[in-house]
Parts: C-alpha cells; sequence; structure tokens
C-alpha cells in the first residue's frame, strides 16, 4: 500500500502511526498538496490527503475510511478500537473532539496562510477559537478522569489521534491554544511522541521510516 501525503498533516500523520500500531506495511509519499498539486492529482484527482493506494491500486481517501479499512487488514486480535460498548463509545468521543480540534486548527491556519489579511474576517475566526478551545477543554477534563493507555502494545486509536492533534496544533498554533493551560494533555501527548511508531512518523516534510530501519540508524547497525 501507498501512504500518499504530508506528515505535517495531523490526518496523514493519524495514518502512518496506525498503520505501523496494525502491524500493516506500507510505503509513503510525501506529496503535498498545495506545491506539488498536479503530481498528486495524478494519484488522485480529489487531491485529498491523505490517499490510501491499496494493494488492487483502489484509491481510498479520508483518514477514518482509510483506518476503518486498515482494522479489516488486520490481524486477527488486533485493532485500535476497544470492543467493549462503553470503552468503544468513550474512544469515538475522544476521537470526535480530536478530529474537530484538528479540523477547527487547519482552519485557523488555512485563514493566517491563504487568505489575504484585509478579507480575514475576524468574527468567523473568533468563532473557530472557540470551537478549538472548547474541544481541548473537554479533550482535558475527559483525558484527567480516565487516561489513555500509553504502550505501544496498549495505545488506541482515541489516544494516537488525540495525541497526533495535539502535536499538531502545538506545532503550528501554539499562541493559540497555550500548553500550560492543557497539562494532561501535554504531557501525554510528550510520551506518546516517545513511542517508536511516532518517531518513525514525526511531524514535518519528512517521509516515514520504518521502525526497523530506524532502529538500525539509531544503533548505527546494517539491515540484514
Amino acid at each position: 500500500m501507498q501512504l500518499i501525503g504530508m506528515l505535517d498533516s495531523p490526518y496523514v500523520r493519524r495514518v502512518a502511526v496506525s498503520l505501523q500500531l496494525l502491524g500493516l506495511p506500507f510505503e509513503h509519499k510525501p506529496i503535498s498538496v498545495f506545491s506539488t498539486f498536479e503530481q498528486f492529482r495524478q494519484i488522485n484527482p480529489v487531491v485529498k490527503a491523505p490517499s490510501l493506494v491499496c494493494d488492487d491500486r483502489t484509491v481510498l481517501m479520508d483518514s477514518t475510511l482509510i483506518l476503518e479499512y486498515a482494522e479489516s487488514l488486520a490481524a486477527p486480535g488486533k485493532s485500535l478500537m476497544p470492543v467493549g460498548i462503553a470503552d468503544r463509545q468513550h474512544a469515538l468521543r475522544m476521537i470526535g473532539l480530536a478530529l474537530a480540534a484538528c479540523e477547527k486548527s487547519v482552519q485557523i491556519i488555512y485563514e493566517r496562510s491563504l487568505r489575504p489579511a484585509e478579507k480575514l474576517h475576524q468574527p468567523w475566526v473568533s468563532r473557530v477559537t472557540g470551537q478549538l478551545l472548547e474541544a481541548y477543554s473537554a479533550l482535558e477534563s475527559e483525558l484527567s478522569h480516565k487516561p489513555f493507555a500509553l504502550a505501544g502494545e496498549s495505545i488506541d486509536q482515541a489516544g494516537v489521534t488525540t495525541a497526533v492533534a495535539w502535536h499538531f496544533t502545538q506545532m503550528m498554533l501554539p499562541d493559540v491554544v497555550i500548553a500550560t493551560d492543557y497539562p494532561t494533555l501535554q504531557q501525554f501527548s510528550a510520551k506518546a511522541e516517545e513511542l517508536p511508531e511516532f518517531i518513525a512518523a514525526p511531524h514535518g516534510s519528512s517521509t516515514y521510516c520504518s521502525i526497523s530501519l530506524l532502529s538500525a540508524l539509531l544503533l548505527d547497525e546494517p539491515l540484514q
């Protein structure tokens, strides 16, 4: 499979981390929807990141739909979604809040970087900012009462999505979402970023590096 998109997108990174945790091999192509629009369009005319080119060349898009497909490919018993109804409901709520935070962060970034200053509509920016802060306030509260498991074999999709969303916002909008106001989220994200699956798919313009290659590079050993 091929994962298309830049790791500075929380949606692309969410998929990259999750595929590793599910044990699904993939090739990452860091193609931008902006600077390499035409190249992306040759793969997916809709030009939506992330896109996943399946083994049969079918192209899927939207991180949630891609991950639903990935779950169906994973080995029996290997899933990032809880089985129990109550736990699954909680996970879906946390994922929804984290994705809302991603969406509102992206909207603010686009307003700042793509819209001319004279065209910026401050009431809209204020509204989106309020939604972003509410999403993180809810995540902070929920996480304080029910912490996520934090290990490569136990972190679930809610944990992955929350950690990726928080790190993205802190990298891009630290002046909007003040880290010290959300100590539980900050601590959880920092620990998640230490997991091999997160290190192998760092936020930014870089290319995913498989854990086996990453380990060899860190140890300065040749791959067998």
